[in-house]
């Protein structure tokens, strides 16, 4: 994000344990009108303390000295409706995957610019999955190698898509955000909601990063 234009005013927590790169996001963070620390935090255990403070969005890391951020998802995910912005280091598949798979909103590498965290932060609090490049070239591999089962076999299942969900799944994929797809497809932002509802039903998934990957797996979002 390179304007200090945009209008919203969210709470950030940051789960990060290098502390260069904790203040980094720190002063990313401070820097931005409209962004507020919810807290900070070196470890997981530090981190569920800031989670019960319910911020909008963690920034988090994997490699903590406690544990992985990947087993932290699913408590995140049982507990608040936070957004999740992995930023780390790891960029291997099974990590990216697996990450994705767990609930995760978006996963940018730590090499990524000011700016482009920025806009992670914008795009996961509204809605979208910013992947890293090199991240989505290592899911999209992955995917590519997974059995892709039939149109037929998909459909026989009730877990099948309606062509409206798939367009608005397509929207997400690109990163919009619910009032943008709303206003894509010509539709109110409830009815959006109406549709994410019944995506998430169908492929039992917690977050449109989550729903984007499943719908690919299955085959009935290609992209």
């Amino acid at each position: 994000m390179t304007e200090n234009t945009r209008d919203w005013h969210h709470r950030i927590a940051i789960v990060e344990d290098d502390p260069n790169v904790r203040e980094h996001f720190i002063e990313i963070v401070s820097d931005e009108d409209g962004l507020d620390l919810a807290g900070v935090a070196p470890n997981l255990a530090k981190a569920r303390e800031i989670l019960a403070q319910k911020p909008d969005l963690v920034l988090l890391d994997i490699g903590l000295p406690d544990g992985s951020g990947l087993d932290f998802i699913p408590e995140i995910r049982e507990t608040s409706d936070t957004k999740i912005l992995i930023v780390t280091s790891f960029g291997d598949r099974e990590t990216v995957v697996t990450a994705i798979r767990s609930g995760a909103d978006g996963y940018l590498l730590k090499d990524s610019s000011v700016s482009q965290i920025l806009d992670g932060i914008e795009a996961t609090l509204n809605g979208g999955a910013p992947v890293s490049a090199a991240a989505a070239v290592y899911l999209l591999d992955r995917l590519r190698k997974e059995k892709v089962p039939t149109m037929e076999q998909v459909e026989g299942e009730d877990a099948g898509l309606t062509p409206r969900e798939v367009e608005l799944l397509e929207l997400f994929a690109k990163g919009q955000s619910y009032k943008e797809a709303a206003r894509s497809l010509g539709i109110s932002p409830l009815t959006v909601g109406n549709h994410v509802k019944s995506i998430y039903r169908k492929l039992a998934v917690h977050s449109r990063g989550e729903a984007v990957y499943e719908a690919m797996k299955t085959g009935q979002l290609k992209l």
